[in-house]
């Protein structure tokens, strides 16, 4: 089964909060993202993420680290695997099952504006 990653992300020079959450999800060579405002609730309401570029899959193993090009730091909040239930890696509307440490559920992600994407792939 795919893995999945919740990362704390801080220090980001384009997030005015200062703190988000990014969510990675294994694929075949790269770790599909969404940029997160909070810690997401499973077995709930839609959950607004913003897509970002594809991460490294070195994320899915690392527990804390500097982010490359002074983008900050991030930490891991929570890992473990995922199933795809329904939704494309385009697709604006995602669920997912993730079996995390403390993140277990169905998870329905909603995409909304890359406004605060930033940098190049590959991060």
């Amino acid at each position: 089964m795919p893995r999945f990653v919740l990362l704390e992300h801080t220090g980001h020079p384009d997030d005015l909060a200062r703190r988000h959450f990014d969510l990675l999800l294994e694929e075949v060579d790269t770790c599909r993202t969404w940029r997160l405002a909070e810690i997401p609730w499973v077995d709930g309401p839609p959950v607004a993420v913003t897509p970002l570029p594809a991460h490294r899959l070195v994320w899915l193993e690392r527990l804390e680290g500097e982010v490359s090009g002074g983008r900050g730091f991030a930490r891991r909040v929570d890992v473990g695997t995922y199933e795809v239930l329904s939704g494309q890696p385009d697709s604006e509307l995602v669920e997912v099952r993730l079996h995390g440490q403390t993140v277990r559920g169905l998870l329905t992600i909603a995409a909304v504006s890359a406004r605060l994407q930033s940098g190049p792939s590959g991060r």
